[in-house]
């Protein structure tokens, strides 16, 4: 009797993991010492959480590095190091505060004053000082128009400094990692990711979250029509003092307090998440301040060497 076929379906999230751990597996390859930039947002998290499953049973043949503002979600901070010790990871902090200290960079002054920009020289430093020839990073192209530029192998100069209009073909997957020397690649596994893929794998896979991404009654206020957290890191100008309020909200992205926003939310579980996000009619970065500084924040910020 004839045996019937078997039929193998891959779902699209399938796909997409086995696409990212084909590029993880490739960095590792490919270059001497990379690293992976682990901000504990959402994103950084799946990649690291993705690296894991490329290289097990060994441990990640790279290390998780967090350029740390100094101004973080205390929630943020007390995830980072729980999530590190739980994947056994090693862990590599850039801080802000060291390059303020050395006058590497100048700290903003004013009540709006934001270190979202400092983070640059401080990742570029830490860069050049571990020798790091690859960074893997979270972005994806649908968050933003300047990500939506890059490819899988993003190549900066021996400033940091990226090109668009200087990035190399990847026809049928085949990266090129050559560089000369000084220079190195930033690296986005996650680049054909959506959001909504991102929140259906992490509850495919039922990875753990910080609790910044659940809505929970807040301290907050309004600045310029984005809704911030209360820190001890924001001065309050009389007129946003009278916005202060209790308020359910949840998070869509997490960076730097100052200029990371919240959204009005119910969403308590990863299921309200998904049904949130699928409903949504803004993307993730429009509850940044810091993209809106100008039409063109992203990309010049990505020019001078940010992620």
């Amino acid at each position: 009797m004839e045996q019937k076929s078997k039929s193998y379906q891959v779902n699209h999230l399938k796909q997409l993991e086995s696409e990212a751990i084909y590029i993880l597996r490739e960095t590792a390859a490919q270059f001497e010492k990379p690293a992976l930039l682990f901000s504990g947002g959402k994103d950084s998290i799946v990649m690291a959480w993705l690296a894991r499953k490329a290289f097990y049973p060994a441990k990640l043949p790279f290390p998780l590095v967090h350029v740390d503002t100094g101004h973080n979600f205390p929630e943020t901070i007390t995830y980072r190091d729980d999530f590190v010790e739980q994947i056994k990871a090693n862990l590599v902090v850039g801080l802000v505060q060291d390059s303020i200290d050395q006058g590497r960079v100048q700290e903003e002054k004013g009540p709006k004053a934001s270190r979202n920009a400092l983070q640059t020289v401080t990742l570029l430093d830490t860069i050049e000082k571990h020798g790091y020839d690859a960074c893997l990073g979270g972005g994806r192209r649908d968050e933003e128009k300047a990500r939506a530029k890059e490819r899988f192998f993003s190549h900066r100069d021996e400033f940091g400094q990226w090109d668009p209009k200087n990035q190399r073909p990847e026809l049928w997957n085949i990266f090129n990692g050559r560089k000369h020397h000084g220079e190195h690649f930033r690296v986005f596994p996650l680049s054909n990711w959506t959001e909504m893929d991102v929140w259906q794998y992490i509850k495919a896979e039922n990875i753990p979250l910080p609790s910044l991404y659940f809505a929970s009654e807040r301290d907050v206020f309004t600045r310029d029509g984005v809704i911030l957290s209360q820190t001890d890191f924001i001065t309050m100008l009389p007129e946003e003092e009278a916005t202060a309020r209790k308020e359910v909200v949840r998070f869509r992205t997490i960076g730097d307090a100052t200029c990371t926003g919240a959204v009005l939310s119910n969403a308590a579980t990863i299921d309200d998440i998904i049904e949130e996000v699928a409903a949504a009619r803004q993307t993730e970065r429009g509850t940044r301040s810091d993209d809106k500084r100008s039409e063109t924040a992203m990309e010049d910020r990505k020019k001078q060497g940010y992620f």
